[in-house]
């Protein structure tokens, strides 16, 4: 990490969960142990910080089948030893052929469902790791795949989140999805905290993917492979990619999803994605967003992810001392909260998949320094309860302003990310890893969670539901259009140094990602925390934003924070306006981070210990 100030302890190492891992080998952290301990295994084996992170986000697809899967999306920030530049690995779906707004008008609907597979957007996540495996990884697919083709066939066991998850959406799953039903509640019983679940049909669908790439197994059409052989390693990966994209995993999907099933509305409707769209989607690596926060360069994903909100708040923050940012202090926790409103607004008003001069022009106006300090000049002393985009010279999309009720929420529905009171029914994934060469990514798999659509017949997984984030209005800049990515909640995190990478992080939490990571660079980059210590503090975040998620409500002057705050600290939100929800005492974020220290080789490492499930790992 960059140069961090002595932490408050006259010398004193913190009290923390877990130590922060030190070493100078390599380093990986994650949300679920296995996958941790599975990139850790590679790195060991000599495979590179590439390798390690796509091997890991397979075991993601079988240990978290609540929170990611293959048939989900992927964003990611990454730097080579040979090109510190940072970089976007854009394997966010777009919208299918058929995903038009007249044809979900059509079908009776006002907004995109949270559940069923008119949601889908075209999986991204599979083809772009085994892109990034080709271009940036060194090993052959077959030894990547190994991992979780293991914990596909021979079980993981259920967390005790994934087992509430089931029994949640169990009725929904015998009643309306019944290949679901099959594969999730086997012999006809919810599945119980830590009972072993396998998952054979993944598996073997992992294991025709393999196949494809191994040697001796046929390139794609059109490809010269030499005899014997299989071609080179990247002609074997394209292969599978094939397998994927125009084989029988895009014939499978597309029959599927042509069966009428029900959806989080109530009512039953057929999706539109088909094997085409599939063949139309490639993974793509883009430059990625920077500003500057603290002396450090902050790297994100452009404005078709919600990444620009995490460097909008950091600008208008840059312009306060350290003191008023305190996270630790009710003061702090105001100002930064208040940043937050104005960025999400924000979002709202101008972010979406825009043509790349548009999105060039509105990201300048947004970080600009003069537009940073007019935003920091609207926090005031008190919470404000207004929707507030800013002005950067075009009209501001204003979203329908629901108020959150306090109605249950549908079974399937959601990232499903923590709820308003703080309780968590599932959520995303996340996994960094560093090397001793200087490779480093920051990645963050999601969607296609086992209760966002039925399962898929044969192949072991559903499709994502990534279209809820789109509006059904052609005045949106985020919009339903067809072959536009949604906008995305998934939102990787690079710093550096100077020009060199010195850290990768991210969190799991829908609309809450950026309000977290944000939190954790505040206390790290100006006030010199230790990253396990970082983590560990209580954490917080505004619910005064439309949702990204299905039925898109907002809880204007909305905050939750963790019980473990002080409790003068939550008067004094309280009588400063803000509409307080005390949470559980370790409900909010899952962060995990990686660094190095490009002066020494020095590595380090942390990760979230709330639910007891993300652990870091390396030496």
């Amino acid at each position: 990490m960059a140069g961090p100030k002595p932490t408050p302890t006259d010398g004193t190492p913190p009290h923390t969960s877990r130590p922060t891992l030190r070493g100078s080998f390599g380093m990986c952290a994650s949300t679920h142990w296995l996958a941790s301990a599975t990139a850790q295994s590679v790195l060991e084996r000599g495979g590179n910080a590439f390798d390690a992170a796509t091997a890991g986000a397979f075991v993601l697809h079988v240990a978290e089948p609540h929170l990611n899967g293959p048939g989900g999306d992927l964003v990611a920030v990454l730097a080579t030893a040979g090109e510190p530049s940072p970089r976007v690995l854009a394997g966010q779906g777009h919208a299918p052929r058929g995903a038009t707004i007249e044809h979900f008008r059509a079908e009776g609907l006002d907004h995109v469902p949270g559940a069923g597979a008119l949601a889908a957007a075209v999986p991204g996540a599979v083809d772009s790791w085994l892109w990034l495996l080709a271009e940036f990884g060194t090993w052959e697919l077959a030894d990547i795949l190994a991992y979780a083709i293991h914990y596909a066939e021979r079980g993981v066991p259920v967390v005790p989140q994934l087992a509430r998850v089931l029994g949640t959406v169990e009725d929904l799953f015998r009643t309306h999805w019944p290949t679901s039903y099959a594969q999730w509640v086997p012999g006809g019983r919810v599945p119980r905290p830590y009972d072993t679940l396998v998952n054979p049909a993944y598996a073997r669908t992992l294991r025709r993917l393999s196949g494809e790439g191994e040697p001796g197994a046929g390139g794609s059409a059109g490809t010269v492979v030499t005899a014997g052989t299989g071609g080179t390693r990247a002609v074997r990966i394209d292969s599978a990619r094939s397998a994927w994209r125009t084989g029988f995993v895009a014939a499978a999907v597309a029959e599927s999803a042509a069966v009428p099933h029900r959806h989080s509305s109530g009512s039953d409707h057929a999706g539109v994605i088909t094997a085409a769209d599939f063949a139309d989607f490639l993974p793509s690596l883009e430059p990625a967003v920077t500003a500057e926060f603290r002396g450090i360069t902050v790297a994100k994903a452009g404005l078709w992810s919600q990444g620009p909100v995490l460097l909008q708040a950091l600008t208008m923050l840059d312009h306060f001392d350290d003191e008023r940012i305190d996270p630790s202090t009710a003061g702090g926790i105001h100002t930064i909260t208040e940043a937050l409103k104005l960025a999400m607004a924000d979002r709202e008003a101008y972010y979406g998949h825009l043509d790349p001069a548009d999105a060039e022009a509105v990201v300048r106006r947004l970080l600009s320094p003069g537009y940073s300090k007019e935003r920091a000049g609207l926090i005031s002393a008190n919470a404000s309860t207004e929707f507030r985009p800013g002005d950067i010279g075009v009209s501001p999309y204003i979203p329908p302003l629901v108020t959150r009720g306090h109605a249950v929420q549908a079974d399937g529905v959601g990232e499903p990310t923590v709820q308003q009171t703080g309780e968590t029914r599932g959520d995303t994934c996340h996994i960094d890893v560093v090397d001793r060469w200087g490779n480093i990514i920051s990645a963050t798999p999601s969607g296609g969670w086992l209760q966002s659509s039925p399962t898929v017949p044969g192949l072991g997984f559903a499709l994502g539901t990534r279209l809820q984030m789109t509006w059904l209005d052609p005045a949106a800049p985020s919009r339903l259009t067809p072959g536009r990515r949604p906008r995305t909640t998934l939102t990787p995190t690079l710093l550096l140094r100077d020009g060199s990478p010195v850290a990768a992080l991210g969190t799991p939490g829908g609309d809450q990602q950026d309000q977290w990571q944000l939190i954790y660079l505040i206390r790290t980059l100006a006030l010199g925390m230790d990253p396990q210590e970082a983590i560990d503090a209580p954490a917080f975040h505004t619910t005064a934003l439309p949702s990204s998620f299905w039925p898109r409500t907002w809880t204007p002057g909305g905050l939750v924070i963790e019980e473990r705050a002080d409790e003068a600290v939550i008067h004094e939100l309280r009588e400063r306006g803000h509409d307080v929800t005390v949470s559980g005492p370790w409900s909010q974020g899952r962060l995990s981070v990686v660094t190095r220290d490009p002066d020494s080789g020095d590595l380090r490492a942390a990760a979230n210990p709330r639910g007891a499930q993300g652990y870091a790992a390396g030496r």
